[in-house]
């Protein structure tokens, strides 16, 4: 029941907001920019989704006796699916959770890329190594045997990306996936699973199941799940990893972040501020590795500030329909009742703000870029991620206090530093940041070569990358005699 209540009320990934349950049982999206309701789909039935499980457990043993090389044209047809669905696929995001069509586009491409690049890489990663040592008694070789069915609950900001992001390397390691989408996107959620089948995927293997967040914990504890991936906030991913733990399943966890961008004295300011607004309002701020807090020596911060109100200000918010639109409503009117709640208690707790902060009048989740200066520990615009288009500046003594206020944070997923000494930046993102993920000079994103995941309450294990094709394999060492 705790679960089922996390899952269905809490957490970000798209679950209806409580005093709602009807949304949760009947999946009656709400078009974030219009507050008109769109169309209503019933709920996978019980029977349908032990089917589904039973046909994933089917295709598991077929899907995983292949190799890795002759299961890679299928993830190179569904990418070409995916273009070929591509304006059908934007727009469904800017109805479903407000995303503008243009990054909807960019998004469906990133997928296709991804495929792509797994269907590439997959034959190399999961060949046999060989371990054996010279004049050994042995011949040692470790394989890469899929574990079976993964189970992806997964959340509604990024509704194609976090599907194909954890199910490509899934799916290529030889595994089968069933995906839980958030409630607020059935429509995404239903178009990708209709993009495999067209692919010509086998019965089984990919499947989307809308199933209510009182039967979740149902489908985390059922035999037939073999691992489990989830992206929400920590206080349904600590409920997750309970249960899954319980039923002693692998989980792979992407708890949200509050991502700290530092930058120090010899800064280039211009592109500082650049990157950091960019940053901050990636699909409209409703990103767990966006921009959250922008961390200044004191020595720069009026400049900084002067740039990055003005760059905030410089957004162009709208229909999210209309491809000039670069900011559109966010996902729910609940989930801005919270962000405007963070403004406000920051606001009260001494933060000055600069631009932004008032909820529009009319219909629809929209909120304006909002800038937070005097952000400080005990804050909430520090302490907590805050999921949209505000930024939290926050002044520092100089850089050793910059990276203390950094990582003073549960959260540890992504983090960046701005410095013209290159050199002295490598060393601060791979030796002092505390972070999944640390850069310079650059802004934080996901990218198919590289692994993203983070630590503390950002969660565990990694998705993309070598290392997150091998989370949901049983890396089995096999030992024969030499002779």
């Amino acid at each position: 029941a705790g679960l089922a209540m996390v899952l269905a009320v809490r957490t970000p990934p798209g679950m209806p907001p409580a005093g709602r349950p009807d949304l949760a049982v009947r999946f009656l999206p709400v078009n974030p920019a219009t507050d008109r309701r769109l169309a209503a789909h019933p709920p996978t039935p019980r029977v349908a989704v032990h089917r589904a499980l039973d046909a994933a457990v089917r295709a598991a043993a077929a899907w995983g006796a292949l190799s890795p090389a002759a299961r890679s044209p299928l993830l190179r047809r569904v990418a070409r699916g995916l273009r070929a669905h591509r304006t059908e696929a934007a727009r469904l995001m800017a109805l479903e959770m407000g995303k503008p069509v243009a990054q909807g586009l960019a998004e469906i491409e990133k997928c296709a890329v991804t495929l792509e690049f797994f269907a590439a890489r997959s034959p190399r990663w999961l060949a046999p190594r060989d371990l054996s040592e010279r004049g050994s008694a042995t011949r040692d070789r470790l394989v890469h045997e899929p574990l079976g069915v993964v189970l992806a609950v997964m959340p509604w900001n990024f509704p194609f990306w976090q599907v194909v992001r954890c199910a490509g390397p899934a799916l290529a390691a030889g595994n089968t996936v069933l995906v839980k989408p958030a409630s607020n996107v059935p429509g995404c959620a239903l178009l990708l699973d209709r993009i495999w089948r067209e692919a010509g995927a086998p019965r089984g293997l990919f499947r989307v199941v809308l199933v209510p967040g009182a039967r979740a914990s149902a489908l985390i504890s059922d035999s037939r799940i073999a691992g489990l991936a989830f992206t929400g906030s920590p206080e349904a991913g600590r409920q997750v990893a309970a249960a899954a733990g319980a039923a002693l399943k692998k989980t792979v966890l992407e708890l949200g972040g509050s991502d700290p961008y530092v930058i120090l004295r010899d800064a280039d300011l211009d592109l500082a501020a650049r990157t950091c607004v960019a940053a901050r309002l990636v699909n409209g701020g409703q990103s767990c590795v966006a921009a959250k807090r922008f961390i200044v020596d004191r020595r720069v911060l009026a400049p900084f500030t002067t740039r990055v109100v003005a760059g905030m200000a410089a957004i162009r918010s709208g229909d999210p329909l209309d491809p000039a639109t670069a900011l559109g409503p966010l996902a729910r009117r609940d989930l801005r009742d919270v962000l405007h709640g963070q403004v406000g208690r920051s606001v009260r707790a001494g933060a000055r703000l600069l631009l932004g902060g008032r909820v529009p009048p009319g219909p629809g989740a929209f909120y304006p870029p909002t800038v937070l200066a005097g952000v400080r520990p005990g804050m909430a615009a520090f302490d907590e991620e805050t999921f949209g288009p505000v930024a939290a500046i926050v002044p520092a003594r100089d850089g050793a206090d910059a990276i203390r206020l950094a990582n003073a944070t549960p959260f540890g997923l992504g983090a960046a530093v701005f410095t013209r000494d290159v050199r002295r930046g490598d060393r601060i993102a791979a030796f002092r940041l505390a972070a999944g993920t640390c850069v310079v000079n650059l802004a934080v994103v996901s990218d198919a070569r590289l692994p993203i995941g983070g630590i503390k309450a950002s969660g565990w294990g990694r998705e993309l990358g070598p290392e997150g094709l091998l989370e949901f394999v049983n890396l089995k060492t096999v030992r024969r005699p030499a002779a």
